[in-house]
């Protein structure tokens, strides 16, 4: 008996606890605000009866609930505002104080004129997957075109170059920038991910199929 007695207080104690903060912090935030919002919902005679309670407690509850679900969105937009701004600002202060220190403005505006490139102003970069020889004629190795190559250089070459990126295994976030005439691309039907997968996976994850099973005899 004292054994089940002691388990049922365990069970017990923490949520008798946990209704009373509970309690607690609802009344606390409510207090303010319930006169007016009874106020509002007696005069739109929304409770007109109880349900379950008597019409007091019943306009009580609901009231306290309308106040905490608004008490809810009010803190939510508040915070969505001051983050907005807050991060805004100090975004645009880093940019302002990064484009005046020496040597770093350099590295910072080459790095932003990058990431723009990349993500804003082409979408369609580094969305066609090629096979290019590398590191030899006769190898092959999966790339992605980012786009056409600097002029200066295809006419350097006397032909039109295509900058291709050679991720490399199993970190695709290194690689080979290399330039190819046209000629010499491969283009694949494969997604971009596809190809990244089978970058990253060292060849084991293929885009037309599931990974290789392992032969039991060899194990």
């Amino acid at each position: 008996m004292k054994k089940y007695f002691i388990t049922g207080l365990v069970i017990l104690l923490p949520l008798a606890v946990t209704i009373a903060i509970v309690i607690f912090i609802v009344n606390f935030l409510t207090q303010p605000f319930i006169g007016f919002v009874s106020e509002m919902l007696s005069q739109l005679s929304i409770v007109n009866k109880g349900l379950l309670f008597t019409p007091e407690k019943t306009l009580l509850y609901l009231s306290q609930f309308l106040i905490i679900i608004c008490l809810f969105l009010f803190t939510i937009s508040l915070g969505l505002i001051a983050r907005w701004f807050f991060i805004k600002g100090l975004l645009n202060l880093s940019d302002k104080l990064l484009q005046k220190i020496p040597v770093v403005n350099k590295v910072y505006k080459t790095t932003q004129e990058i990431i723009k490139t990349l993500f804003v102003t082409d979408k369609n970069t580094f969305k066609q997957v090629v096979m290019v020889p590398f590191p030899r004629t006769d190898t092959y190795v999966v790339g992605l075109v980012s786009r056409a190559s600097p002029q200066i250089c295809s006419d350097a070459a006397g032909a039109d170059l295509i900058s291709v990126l050679v991720p490399t295994t199993p970190n695709p976030t290194t690689g080979f920038l290399l330039m190819y005439p046209k000629d010499q691309l491969v283009y694949l039907d494969m997604k971009p991910e596809q190809a990244i997968k089978y970058i990253v996976s060292c060849g084991v994850i293929t885009p037309d199929g599931p990974p290789p099973k392992e032969d039991p005899k060899t194990s």
